[in-house]
């Protein structure tokens, strides 16, 4: 483990971003009742920790980008080159649904879901 948070993991954002946005946005759905009746508002606190899930994987892949080669050689029969695109991915990705995940943070926020 402590070698993957020196080094990075390049898929890490790919998969950390995209899940917790889509388990923030299910427990959405399935909290709303829940938080209706018993006047709590878990969801704030769900997408805060969902949160950090998407910008620890965005940061494995920001760590990966920074420690893979720049170029790699012509006669290299391996290229390091895919899993640095990989890693460019994962951290645009990342912080693209950390920001949604913000988004639907805030709106719980905003709004009760006991709205009509």
């Amino acid at each position: 483990m402590a070698s993957h948070l020196s080094s990075g993991v390049s898929w890490a954002g790919l998969l950390a971003g995209p899940s917790a946005w889509a388990i923030n946005t299910q427990l959405g759905y399935a909290l709303v009742d829940w938080s209706c009746v018993s006047r709590l508002q878990p969801l704030p606190f769900v997408a805060a920790a969902l949160l950090l899930v998407a910008l620890v994987g965005t940061f494995l892949s920001w760590r990966a980008w920074r420690h893979l080669p720049r170029q790699g050689s012509l006669e290299e029969s391996t290229s390091r080159q895919p899993l640095r695109m990989v890693a460019a991915i994962g951290v645009l990705l990342g912080v693209l649904f950390a920001l949604v995940i913000a988004a639907q943070g805030m709106a719980g926020v905003m709004f009760d879901g006991c709205e009509r």
